[in-house]
């Protein structure tokens, strides 16, 4: 068996690989995939409590879940990728807060009214997760933007399908 020597990334590659890519990785994975169900919940009850604890329990459940999944997916010694544990935490702290973020708004008492906040934090988030793939890799604010944004869209659709079919 043949090993291939992986050159050692230098200070400013291993910030980005160690601590940058985990972080924003955790925040577009719980920004997401959190849509779903709490949206879902919403639409189809209108009581922006169950939304809470539903939104609650997906940001938790998928931090833990993108923790352990990026801590045990590389050990990070062949790649240059660093600690494992390290790495888990910053991709679960990551998918926490954007998982939680859009849930917050679900403590106002107030369907549209809650509804309404969460969608603007929802586009706060989408706006935020474009400027930190511009600022750190370089990507096109534009292209980024349209990223994140599609995939957040087509969660938002299957969501309200999902949601007004309750």
């Amino acid at each position: 068996m043949t090993t291939v020597a992986v050159p050692l990334p230098s200070a400013s590659n291993s910030f980005l690989l160690q601590r940058v890519q985990p972080a924003l990785s955790g925040l577009i994975d719980g920004s997401l995939s959190s849509l779903a169900p709490i949206f879902a919940v919403a639409l189809a009850t209108h009581t922006p409590r169950y939304a809470f604890f539903a939104g609650l329990a997906t940001a938790i459940g998928a931090g833990v879940s993108m923790s352990f999944s990026e801590g045990l997916s590389d050990t990070g010694d062949v790649t240059g990728r660093g600690n494992p544990f390290t790495r888990g935490a910053i991709t679960g702290l990551g998918t926490f807060l954007g998982g939680v973020l859009h849930t917050l708004p679900f403590l106002i008492s107030t369907y549209l009214t809650a509804l309404a906040v969460a969608g603007g934090v929802v586009a706060f988030e989408l706006v935020l997760l474009a400027y930190l793939r511009h600022r750190f890799f370089t990507t096109s604010f534009a292209r980024s933007l349209g990223g994140v944004t599609l995939g957040g869209v087509i969660i938002v659709v299957v969501s309200a399908l999902l949601g007004s079919a309750a």
